[in-house]
């Protein structure tokens, strides 16, 4: 028979300090470990929640929005990751390590279709813990809301799919705590895009007001942040969350090592475009993961330059040829994408640079420090895969705006 304090230990490790009700004889505990194996589908975060979203809402199903809100101290996941949950207990997404996942699958069990909750995790682990080896690692805190998503009602993932397709950033407003005797309801209720705000939920105006003068500056500041807003009945917090518009990486060149390029790209959520400049059918085929495949000649890329880029955007030159790559970069160089890595010994790119020099493509306009050249992060990689990982983790650092060096020689927190 199972100890029951090992019992509460190892419920421990899997829902945080989370407090939940035991049975005197223990078999509460243990049906609910027993149903730790609920089914989790392949998780790719807002890519694979907006598919797996739309196909439920085609269905005219309902479903559950797990969003972190809040965090303290070191957590797994930062504000802003999110979990969908169906109706059949199945998840996509991850807002943990997976240490959380079940328990907010068991919650959603107990809720209605109209409920929205919040919960909050303490993860910080104790002496005890640490002894029986049931420690989380992640000394921190996390906020997690949970709210239903209707059918037939607009919702924050209708809007992520909206700004997903048309590439456009975009600020929700969660509220996610009250205090007082307002009755304001928690959950989503406003998302701003460039071009227009939507409401969920119809609540006091002059807080709404406040929340979309609040959400503009995020919208220009790129940051997200926690508002308090002060009300006669009492107080609300709001998550001011920004969603960056999904990074994009061209790839021009469709030889067999741009394939793991491709692959590993849309793994990780990025919207890849790949640019054939052979004009080989066969290149749909090989790069069938991804978003788009464009058959081109050299000679056209200039008058085609301006909607084969999307911004902000990465761009890798990879075309084996020398004429091509020297053609892709007269039309790349003038354009203000913040990232061009090019493939081959770094000569080949300065005589590159060279002869558009001497074209007059070159000159002081001219940003060559986002040129990249050769590519890749110094990780001693000499196959297609691992040189697919330098590629895509070189251009992660760049657009992070980190180093690209080891965390253990960082001095400052991981996250802002």
């Amino acid at each position: 028979m199972l100890n029951q304090k090992r019992i509460v230990l190892a419920l421990r490790f899997c829902l945080g300090r989370y407090s939940i009700a035991l049975d005197s004889d223990g078999i509460k505990p243990l049906s609910l470990l027993a149903r730790l194996a609920t089914q989790v589908l392949p998780m790719k975060d807002l890519p694979a929640i907006l598919e797996s979203y739309q196909a439920i809402h085609q269905r005219g199903e309902a479903a559950f929005l797990a969003t972190v809100v809040k965090t303290q101290g070191s957590t797994y996941r930062r504000s802003g990751a999110r979990m969908l949950i169906t109706q059949a207990s199945e998840t996509v997404g991850m807002v943990s390590g997976g240490c959380l996942e079940q328990d907010l699958v068991e919650h959603t069990r107990q809720m209605s279709l109209s409920d929205a909750i919040a919960i909050t995790y303490d993860n910080t682990a104790d002496q005890e813990d640490l002894l029986w080896g049931l420690g989380l690692g992640c000394n921190g805190v996390v906020q997690v809301l949970i709210e239903s998503l209707l059918p037939h009602a607009c919702n924050p993932l209708i809007v992520l799919a909206e700004c997903w397709r048309d590439r456009s950033p975009a600020v929700l407003a969660n509220i996610f705590q009250t205090e007082g005797t307002t009755t304001i309801k928690l959950g989503a209720c406003l998302a701003l895009t460039p071009d227009k705000v939507m409401v969920f939920e119809q609540t006091h105006a002059d807080l709404i007001t406040a929340i979309a003068a609040d959400a503009q500056a995020v919208l220009q500041r790129q940051q997200s942040t926690i508002q308090s807003y002060n009300l006669v009945t009492g107080t609300v917090q709001v998550f001011l969350e920004y969603v960056s518009a999904p990074t994009a990486l061209t790839l021009f060149g469709a030889g067999q090592d741009a394939i793991p390029v491709a692959r590993l790209a849309k793994a990780i959520g990025w919207q890849v475009t790949v640019i054939d400049c052979r004009a080989n059918p066969v290149s749909h085929a090989h790069f069938a993961m991804a978003d788009q495949v464009i058959l081109t000649r050299r000679e056209q890329l200039l008058p085609l330059d301006c909607h084969l880029i999307k911004q902000p955007s990465a761009v890798v030159v990879m075309t084996h040829n020398y004429l091509d790559d020297r053609e892709v970069l007269r039309a790349l160089l003038p354009l203000p994408v913040p990232y061009i890595g090019i493939l081959g010994p770094k000569r080949r790119t300065e005589r590159l640079l060279q002869d558009l020099q001497a074209d007059g493509v070159v000159d002081r306009t001219v940003d060559l420090e986002k040129l990249h050249a050769p590519i890749g992060l110094d990780i001693g990689a000499d196959t297609p895969e691992a040189i697919a990982v330098a590629i895509v983790a070189e251009i992660q650092a760049v657009l992070a705006q980190r180093m690209g060096g080891f965390l253990k020689h960082r001095s400052m927190p991981i996250h802002p």
